[in-house]
């Protein structure tokens, strides 16, 4: 057994492992700038590299990183979480059924829809589990889940849906971006491809934009991936491969921070008058506790909603008088953010107008209490 099997996901994430050992005993690994690597005299690769396209060495760190928190067999960085999920999708053969979850990343929805008549996919959606087990009574080639789903937060049972896919002949593929590693490892529990948008939490401080997959198993669908990867040049630049890696040191303490006080927040404002409803999983009144309290261990993520009484109109106000929170897309970062997600989605949007989406960050607990309290507040007494 290699030590790093006897050390927790929390210190192998600290210490960066993955790493290759440098000569000059680095700490901080370099930053690999090369886009082309030169062959020996007869033509072979010793250095194993022929094109950054096709795999750099900026990648390796982090690549190799996110396998031991995953648990998985390999791993592939993207240019975005947008980039690693439609190459999961480009890997199938024209004609091949997905069923993806009604409630789910809004762009990615969307690029699902224009996908799936482009390439003749057949695509269901489902509601709950109830009815992904009802859709998969058919053979299909691609599961999609996403949990906790942006931004309701609703929880879909991995193992069971894992279960499901597989008895169907198809691949479960779980975008675990709000959970992390920290919390819920989705292979572990039946999955096949794990996705992230690693410009969230695994990277956590707004100034990177990348994806990654991890995988159970090199096989052909994996071969598929990572030629979609490099024939459509979703390759994230060494910088920004680098700063990815310098964020996912911190990632445990990070996370840990932002789901505790993202807990206190949903417990402190779940019965306020100015709310119609606090979505976060944490909760015991959120329908899916029960599934993310087996599958999520240690917390429930640093998301969370807030239903405002008023509709639209009075969670664009809240919205507005917020002083530390700050109003932008995006989510997973140190800083919190807020945003009211059915302007942000647009036309055809599911989500609920009322509803504000909180991204928690690593304040102090109470000064975000009390932003959002005055916040609230000032609305409904006026």
């Amino acid at each position: 057994m290699q030590h790093h099997d006897r050390l927790s996901p929390a210190t192998l994430a600290a210490q960066g492992v993955g790493a290759e050992p440098m000569p000059h005993r680095d700490i901080v690994p370099p930053i690999h700038m090369a886009s082309t690597f030169e062959r020996a005299e007869d033509g072979s690769l010793p250095g194993g590299r022929i094109y950054a396209r096709d795999a750099s060495p900026a990648y390796d760190p982090a690549e190799a990183l996110l396998c031991q928190l995953e648990g998985g067999a390999a791993a592939a960085l993207f240019a975005s979480g947008m980039a690693a999920a439609t190459a999961v999708l480009l890997a199938l053969e024209p004609g091949a059924r997905i069923v993806a979850p009604r409630d789910m990343y809004w762009s990615l929805r969307n690029w699902l829809i224009g996908f799936s008549t482009n390439w003749q996919i057949t695509l269901d959606f489902y509601a709950d589990d109830d009815e992904l087990a009802a859709l998969l009574q058919r053979p299909a080639a691609l599961v999609w889940v996403e949990t906790p789903a942006n931004p309701t937060w609703d929880i879909t049972d991995i193992a069971r849906a894992a279960t499901l896919a597989h008895a169907a002949g198809a691949r479960l593929a779980v975008d675990s971006t709000v959970p992390t590693p920290v919390f819920t490892r989705p292979l572990a529990l039946g999955a096949d491809i794990v996705m992230h948008s690693a410009t969230k939490y695994l990277n956590g401080h707004s100034d990177v934009v990348a994806g990654v997959l991890v995988t159970r198993a090199t096989d052909d669908f994996w071969a598929r991936i990572k030629t979609a990867r490099a024939a459509g040049g979703a390759v994230l630049g060494p910088f920004e491969a680098w700063l990815l890696n310098r964020g996912l040191r911190t990632l445990f303490p990070r996370v840990r921070t932002a789901a505790a006080s993202a807990l206190r927040i949903a417990q402190h404002f779940e019965h306020h008058p100015a709310l119609v409803k606090v979505l976060y999983p944490g909760l015991p009144s959120h329908p899916g506790h029960a599934v993310a309290a087996r599958q999520m261990e240690g917390g429930f993520g640093a998301m969370l909603s807030l239903r405002v009484r008023g509709g639209a109109a009075a969670a664009q106000a809240v919205a507005a008088r917020v002083r530390l929170f700050r109003r932008a897309t995006s989510l997973g970062s140190v800083e919190s953010l807020i945003e009211h997600r059915a302007v942000v989605e647009g036309p055809g949007t599911r989500c609920p107008d009322d509803l504000l989406r909180l991204s928690v960050g690593i304040e102090d607990t109470n000064d975000l209490i009390a932003d959002l309290a005055q916040a609230l507040e000032a609305g409904h007494s006026a």
